[in-house]
């Protein structure tokens, strides 16, 4: 049985090619391609961010990266993944790949919801491209490292239109 996250690697591939392809009615404006995106946070209380807001951006910055860098191993990306173990056979599938590992993220803005809890808006390129200018995901502080969320994650592969992503999400 084929990993469920195949479909997250189909949807980075796929996406742009359908928004380039258009319909068969003549219209050229088209419509953007769909976002991944996930429920955000709500700031409340009186933590609405960590105590050093700058080292924490930073560390979500490059862990986001990190997770969507095809150069890494896959024991450091199930590092900066929220229950990373619990998620291995859907990263083992997502990076072994071969699209998969032509996919990169920058990220655009990070935005605090709480101590341990940000909202991060990136972008994900294939080859370089941008395929998804501005999806949304959320980061979240686990075990005092700033995680990619599993949230994120399994709304990438649900993207891909696969109705079960897997064990996890």
């Amino acid at each position: 049985m084929r990993s469920p996250v195949l479909a997250a690697a189909a949807v980075l591939l796929f996406v742009p090619t359908v928004a380039a392809c258009g319909d068969d009615s003549g219209d050229e404006g088209g419509s953007p391609p769909p976002q991944p995106s996930v429920e955000t946070t709500s700031k409340a209380g009186d933590a609405t961010e960590p105590a050093d807001p700058a080292a924490a951006e930073k560390a979500v910055r490059a862990n986001w990266e990190k997770f969507f860098d095809p150069a890494v191993s896959l024991r450091d990306k199930e590092a900066v993944l929220e229950n990373g173990a619990e998620m291995r056979q859907v990263l083992r599938s997502f990076s072994g790949d071969e699209r998969g590992k032509q996919v990169r993220a920058r990220v655009a803005k990070v935005e605090f919801t709480s101590a341990k809890d940000a909202d991060v808006t990136y972008a994900l390129t294939l080859k370089g491209a941008t395929a998804l200018p501005s999806a949304s995901g959320t980061a979240v502080n686990q075990d005092d490292t700033w995680k990619v969320s599993v949230k994120t994650l399994c709304a990438l592969v649900k993207l891909s239109g696969n109705k079960s992503p897997g064990p996890g999400c």
